[in-house]
């Protein structure tokens, strides 16, 4: 039976409708927007997941049966980590929030928490620097925001 791939394809289509719709409310940054705003990347992702979830609706895998082991319990636990991570990037500021999510991904899947959470700040701090910096996008900074970068 395909129906969980194509349940699953639809509910996806209907998130990646949101989330673009959500990236079009995004307020225009001072001083007009240029070509690149702040909605050009949520957009983008938007796109993306859209025509992924199409295509998981009009050609589901063959064999698509669900895990329900422990499989589907750290799939579950994904899913709750990526959205405490978008509840917590405004009040905790793009690299704690980044550093808490990817630290705990990276830990779930088998890397040893010391070496996870660093793992997870890195990566916030060179994203947090490259879209600063260099794509020139201001992100959160939280609980940091004392240390004004930029």
């Amino acid at each position: 039976m395909r129906l969980n791939d194509r349940v699953f394809g639809i509910l996806l289509i209907v998130l990646a409708v949101a989330y673009g719709w959500g990236a079009t409310q995004l307020p225009v940054p001072f001083g007009g927007s240029g070509s690149v705003g702040p909605e050009t990347f949520p957009l983008l992702l938007a796109g993306l997941l859209g025509l992924s979830s199409l295509y998981l609706v009009v050609r589901p895998d063959p064999d698509n049966a669900w895990p329900l082991s422990r499989t589907g319990i750290e799939l579950i636990i994904a899913v709750a980590v990526l959205i405490l991570y978008a509840m917590l990037l405004a009040p905790l500021g793009f690299i704690i929030s980044t550093t808490l999510a990817v630290g705990t991904l990276c830990w779930r899947m088998g890397s040893r928490p010391l070496r996870a959470y660093l793992t997870g700040l890195v990566s916030g701090v060179v994203v947090f620097l490259l879209f600063n910096f260099v794509l020139d996008l201001a992100l959160p900074l939280g609980l940091l925001s004392f240390l004004e970068i930029g």
